[in-house]
């Protein structure tokens, strides 16, 4: 019995001491854990994260290109497709029916209205104009002789001689006779007109196209082809679209007075072609497209349009005075909206909205954001952010277009 009363004193005491070490055990375990999670934190709100936010005064300075918002003017423009359209178009073609002797002209040469072209045969014309001229000479000897009977005859009517009847019978002779002479001088007349159609002149001045016929052909009044055709390339016009929204501007200068330009651009819209004048709006829009076409002049002195040519006009619808303008690649674009970056005297930067206005070529006029003097980032925008320290390079002017 004592034995055993010996081992449950023992088994007692070991077991206290188990509990104690396990005790400790989760104790560690639990403080290491609020260790880690308590550096995580700090870890969090340290340095590194602060600096993320706000660069410490002794940061490198970033290099980036500014340049100043000026005051200017800047013209509005309407650009829309357009094509080049002759004035006058006309399809050269023969009169009467005859063989083609020869022709006047040179392919691709200018030619003055009345120049002559080509020449129709006139030798059988010639001779229906002698058969003309010898039936009219016929028929005036007739009524000249008939006159004469005439006179005698009232003689001899009031001698009772002869019947009242036989004087009105030759009175008739006469008037017959004389309806003849008109109606063979109408036939002269006309035998004529188409003899000068054997020489065809130019009916505009004009350009020439290609050779239609060769001499030697036979040529007809009802043949569809023509001799050749003739354009009138100076002046020439351009037929081009803007959208309807824009129409209101474009009727509210014509109302103001003074002639609207338009100057006209290749396909790509960088080399101007020429300058001309709008001289026509069309009545009515496309409902097809939202579009009204517009109808432009150019005096093409060079002859720098070709008819049919694709190019881009641009009319010039309003020039701002006074307007703040910026390059392009200083405005930026974000979830916010448009803004700019702002070197201040300090050489920091600061972000802020704008509210851009009207674009042409490489500036675009500033509505709100942007003062006169203001340094704007054009180049090393993806470097900086907000209150970055950069060391700004000047750019006085922005890059031109290319073509103008």
């Amino acid at each position: 019995m004592a034995v055993e009363a010996s081992k449950t004193t023992e088994m007692e005491a070991t077991v206290p001491s188990r509990r104690s070490a396990r005790r400790l055990w989760v104790i560690g375990i639990v403080l290491a854990g609020l260790l880690g999670a308590g550096g995580y934190v700090a870890a969090l709100k340290g340095p590194g994260r602060a600096q993320s936010a706000a660069p410490p005064t002794g940061a490198r300075a970033i290099p980036v290109v500014v340049s100043p918002a000026r005051s200017g003017e800047l013209g509005v423009y309407l650009t829309g497709i357009g094509s080049v359209t002759p004035f006058s178009t006309v399809t050269v073609r023969s009169r009467v029916d005859g063989q083609l002797m020869r022709t006047l002209f040179q392919e691709g040469q200018t030619v003055k209205a009345g120049d002559l072209l080509a020449e129709i045969d006139p030798r059988p014309f010639e001779t229906q104009l002698t058969q003309a001229e010898g039936q009219l000479a016929k028929d005036e000897a007739a009524l000249n002789n008939a006159r004469l009977d005439l006179e005698r005859y009232r003689s001899l009517v009031k001698g009772g001689f002869i019947p009242q009847q036989q004087l009105d019978t030759q009175a008739s002779m006469v008037s017959q006779l004389t309806a003849a002479i008109q109606s063979d001088q109408g036939q002269i007349d006309s035998i004529r007109l188409q003899l000068t159609y054997t020489r065809i002149l130019a009916p505009i001045t004009g350009r020439a196209g290609l050779r239609l016929v060769d001499p030697g052909n036979m040529v007809h009044a009802n043949d569809p082809g023509g001799l050749v055709v003739l354009t009138q390339v100076q002046p020439i016009a351009v037929l081009f679209t803007i959208p309807q929204d824009n129409l209101p501007a474009v009727l509210a200068r014509q109302r103001a007075g003074g002639a609207l330009a338009v100057d006209a651009y290749d396909r790509e819209g960088r080399t101007k072609i020429a300058t001309g004048v709008l001289v026509a709006v069309d009545n009515q829009i496309d409902v097809g497209t939202g579009t009204v076409r517009l109808k432009a002049s150019f005096e093409n002195r060079n002859n720098e349009l070709f008819p049919n040519q694709f190019v881009n006009a641009r009319v010039q619808v309003d020039l701002l005075k006074g307007a703040v303008l910026v390059p392009n690649e200083a405005i930026q674009r974000g979830s916010q909206g448009p803004f700019v970056y702002v070197v201040k005297p300090d050489k920091t930067v600061e972000l802020r909205k704008v509210v851009p206005g009207p674009t042409e070529g490489a500036v675009t006029a500033m509505r709100e954001g942007v003062a006169v003097g203001d340094s704007l980032i054009v180049d090393g925008v993806d470097k900086v952010q907000e209150r970055s320290r950069v060391e700004p390079t000047v750019r006085e002017r922005p890059a031109p277009r290319p073509g103008t």
